[in-house]
Protein backbone atom coordinates (compact mmCIF):
# COMPACT_ATOMS: atom_id res chain seq x y z
CA UNK A 1 0.00 0.00 0.00
CA UNK A 2 0.92 3.46 -0.95
CA UNK A 3 2.41 5.20 2.13
CA UNK A 4 0.83 8.85 2.17
CA UNK A 5 3.45 10.45 4.33
CA UNK A 6 5.88 9.29 0.72
CA UNK A 7 3.45 10.60 -1.53
CA UNK A 8 3.68 13.79 0.42
CA UNK A 9 7.33 14.22 0.34
CA UNK A 10 8.02 12.86 -3.13
CA UNK A 11 5.59 15.97 -4.41
CA UNK A 12 6.97 18.75 -1.89
CA UNK A 13 10.10 17.66 -3.65
CA UNK A 14 9.37 18.13 -7.29
CA UNK A 15 7.20 20.90 -6.60
CA UNK A 16 9.94 23.73 -7.37
CA UNK A 17 10.53 22.45 -10.34
CA UNK A 18 7.57 21.24 -11.66
CA UNK A 19 6.38 24.01 -13.64
CA UNK A 20 9.57 23.88 -15.26
CA UNK A 21 9.40 20.74 -16.49
CA UNK A 22 5.20 20.46 -17.74
CA UNK A 23 4.28 19.07 -21.14
CA UNK A 24 0.91 20.33 -21.85
CA UNK A 25 -1.09 18.46 -25.04
CA UNK A 26 -3.53 21.16 -25.95
CA UNK A 27 -6.27 19.10 -28.36
CA UNK A 28 -6.24 16.61 -25.44
CA UNK A 29 -6.79 18.72 -22.79
CA UNK A 30 -9.46 20.73 -24.28
CA UNK A 31 -11.14 16.71 -24.81
CA UNK A 32 -11.10 16.06 -21.54
CA UNK A 33 -12.18 19.51 -20.23
CA UNK A 34 -15.33 19.04 -22.01
CA UNK A 35 -15.63 15.37 -21.38
CA UNK A 36 -15.31 16.45 -17.65
CA UNK A 37 -18.30 19.24 -18.26
CA UNK A 38 -15.89 22.17 -17.24
CA UNK A 39 -18.12 24.72 -18.64
CA UNK A 40 -19.33 28.49 -17.98
CA UNK A 41 -21.14 28.74 -14.17
CA UNK A 42 -20.08 25.49 -12.67
CA UNK A 43 -18.53 25.09 -9.99
CA UNK A 44 -15.41 22.59 -10.19
CA UNK A 45 -13.46 20.87 -7.92
CA UNK A 46 -9.54 20.09 -9.12
CA UNK A 47 -8.69 17.28 -7.21
CA UNK A 48 -4.44 16.76 -6.87
CA UNK A 49 -4.33 20.45 -8.65
CA UNK A 50 -0.52 20.40 -7.91
CA UNK A 51 0.74 23.83 -8.74
CA UNK A 52 -2.38 24.88 -10.46
CA UNK A 53 -1.45 23.94 -13.73
CA UNK A 54 -5.73 23.25 -14.77
CA UNK A 55 -6.65 26.20 -13.05
CA UNK A 56 -5.61 28.66 -16.31
CA UNK A 57 -8.29 26.48 -18.09
CA UNK A 58 -10.98 26.15 -15.93
CA UNK A 59 -10.96 30.44 -15.80
CA UNK A 60 -10.81 30.66 -19.23
CA UNK A 61 -14.07 28.19 -19.75
CA UNK A 62 -16.14 30.90 -17.50
CA UNK A 63 -16.51 28.81 -14.05
CA UNK A 64 -17.90 30.20 -11.41
CA UNK A 65 -15.44 29.03 -8.78
CA UNK A 66 -12.71 26.10 -9.17
CA UNK A 67 -11.63 25.15 -5.95
CA UNK A 68 -8.12 23.44 -6.19
CA UNK A 69 -6.62 20.66 -3.30
CA UNK A 70 -3.29 19.14 -3.62
CA UNK A 71 -2.24 16.68 -0.30
CA UNK A 72 1.33 18.31 -1.24
CA UNK A 73 2.13 21.47 0.93
CA UNK A 74 5.22 22.55 -1.07
CA UNK A 75 2.64 22.05 -4.46
CA UNK A 76 -0.04 24.07 -2.73
CA UNK A 77 2.04 26.67 -2.37
CA UNK A 78 3.33 27.32 -5.35
CA UNK A 79 -0.52 27.17 -6.26
CA UNK A 80 -1.19 29.69 -4.09
CA UNK A 81 1.22 32.30 -4.65
CA UNK A 82 -0.02 32.08 -8.33
CA UNK A 83 -4.18 32.37 -7.80
CA UNK A 84 -4.32 34.36 -4.32
CA UNK A 85 -5.86 37.16 -5.82
CA UNK A 86 -8.49 35.80 -8.20
CA UNK A 87 -11.61 35.42 -6.04
CA UNK A 88 -13.21 32.55 -8.18
CA UNK A 89 -10.44 30.51 -6.71
CA UNK A 90 -9.40 28.30 -4.12
CA UNK A 91 -6.31 26.29 -3.39
CA UNK A 92 -6.50 23.78 -0.15
CA UNK A 93 -4.05 21.81 1.19
CA UNK A 94 -5.99 18.62 2.16
CA UNK A 95 -6.43 14.69 1.52
CA UNK A 96 -9.47 14.13 -1.31
CA UNK A 97 -9.61 10.80 0.27
CA UNK A 98 -10.41 11.96 3.66
CA UNK A 99 -12.29 15.16 3.15
CA UNK A 100 -14.81 17.11 1.82
CA UNK A 101 -14.73 21.20 0.15
CA UNK A 102 -17.98 21.60 -0.81
CA UNK A 103 -20.76 20.49 -3.62
CA UNK A 104 -19.84 21.18 -7.03
CA UNK A 105 -20.84 20.23 -10.79
CA UNK A 106 -18.08 18.78 -12.01
CA UNK A 107 -14.71 17.02 -10.28
CA UNK A 108 -12.13 15.91 -12.38
CA UNK A 109 -8.84 13.90 -10.69
CA UNK A 110 -5.81 14.73 -13.47
CA UNK A 111 -3.00 13.01 -14.31
CA UNK A 112 -2.63 11.54 -10.33
CA UNK A 113 -5.07 8.96 -10.12
CA UNK A 114 -2.32 6.02 -9.20
CA UNK A 115 -0.87 8.43 -6.33
CA UNK A 116 -4.15 7.49 -4.38
CA UNK A 117 -3.58 4.76 -1.76
CA UNK A 118 -7.26 4.13 -1.56
CA UNK A 119 -9.46 4.62 -4.64
CA UNK A 120 -12.91 3.36 -3.27
CA UNK A 121 -12.42 5.90 -0.80
CA UNK A 122 -11.68 8.61 -2.28
CA UNK A 123 -14.49 7.86 -4.97
CA UNK A 124 -16.67 7.35 -2.30
CA UNK A 125 -16.08 10.60 -0.89
CA UNK A 126 -16.01 12.69 -3.51
CA UNK A 127 -19.46 11.15 -4.81
CA UNK A 128 -21.05 12.39 -1.65
CA UNK A 129 -19.54 16.05 -2.67
CA UNK A 130 -21.34 16.00 -6.75
CA UNK A 131 -24.80 17.75 -7.17
CA UNK A 132 -27.07 15.65 -8.45
CA UNK A 133 -26.62 14.78 -12.14
CA UNK A 134 -23.08 16.30 -11.46
CA UNK A 135 -19.68 14.55 -12.88
CA UNK A 136 -16.96 13.00 -11.45
CA UNK A 137 -13.75 11.85 -14.20
CA UNK A 138 -10.68 10.66 -13.85
CA UNK A 139 -8.28 11.30 -16.63
CA UNK A 140 -4.58 11.54 -18.04
CA UNK A 141 -3.44 13.29 -20.72
CA UNK A 142 -0.89 10.61 -22.36
CA UNK A 143 -1.79 6.65 -22.71
CA UNK A 144 -2.04 4.16 -20.19
CA UNK A 145 1.06 2.74 -21.43
CA UNK A 146 2.85 6.11 -20.97
CA UNK A 147 1.98 6.64 -17.88
CA UNK A 148 3.01 2.96 -16.32
CA UNK A 149 6.14 3.11 -18.36
CA UNK A 150 6.86 7.36 -16.54
CA UNK A 151 5.78 5.47 -13.05
CA UNK A 152 8.40 2.71 -12.58
CA UNK A 153 11.57 5.01 -12.68
CA UNK A 154 11.51 7.11 -9.80
CA UNK A 155 7.85 6.97 -9.11
CA UNK A 156 7.45 3.62 -8.20
CA UNK A 157 7.05 4.36 -4.43
CA UNK A 158 4.19 6.22 -4.54
CA UNK A 159 2.25 5.28 -7.40
CA UNK A 160 0.48 1.75 -8.40
CA UNK A 161 0.01 0.53 -12.39
CA UNK A 162 -2.78 2.79 -13.74
CA UNK A 163 -5.48 0.22 -14.48
CA UNK A 164 -7.40 -0.72 -17.98
CA UNK A 165 -10.52 2.05 -18.14
CA UNK A 166 -12.76 -1.18 -18.02
CA UNK A 167 -11.88 -1.88 -14.54
CA UNK A 168 -11.69 1.80 -12.95
CA UNK A 169 -15.43 2.14 -14.50
CA UNK A 170 -16.43 -1.00 -12.86
CA UNK A 171 -14.57 0.47 -9.37
CA UNK A 172 -16.35 3.95 -10.08
CA UNK A 173 -19.74 2.15 -10.80
CA UNK A 174 -21.27 1.82 -7.26
CA UNK A 175 -21.05 5.66 -7.04
CA UNK A 176 -21.37 7.35 -10.63
CA UNK A 177 -23.03 6.30 -13.74
CA UNK A 178 -20.32 5.92 -15.79
CA UNK A 179 -20.85 6.86 -19.69
CA UNK A 180 -17.79 7.46 -20.90
CA UNK A 181 -14.47 5.01 -20.91
CA UNK A 182 -11.72 5.91 -23.22
CA UNK A 183 -8.16 4.41 -23.57
CA UNK A 184 -6.39 5.14 -26.64
CA UNK A 185 -2.94 6.48 -27.68
CA UNK A 186 -3.23 9.91 -26.67
CA UNK A 187 -5.29 9.76 -23.66
CA UNK A 188 -7.35 8.28 -20.98
CA UNK A 189 -10.57 8.96 -19.00
CA UNK A 190 -13.08 7.26 -17.38
CA UNK A 191 -16.50 9.67 -16.22
CA UNK A 192 -19.69 9.02 -14.84
CA UNK A 193 -22.48 11.17 -13.44
CA UNK A 194 -24.17 11.39 -9.92
CA UNK A 195 -27.65 9.47 -10.51
CA UNK A 196 -30.03 12.59 -9.78
CA UNK A 197 -32.96 12.16 -7.14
Amino acid sequence: MIDTRDVIEFFDRLAPTWDAGMVRNEPVIARILDMAGVAPGVKALDVATGTGVLIPDYLGRGVEHVTAVDISPRMAQIAQSKFARDHQVTILCADAQEQAFGVFDCILIYNAFPHFSEPEKLFKNLSRQLKPGGRLTVAHGMSRARINDHHRGGASHVSYGLMPAEDLAALMAPFVAVDQVLSDDSMYLVSGTLSRL
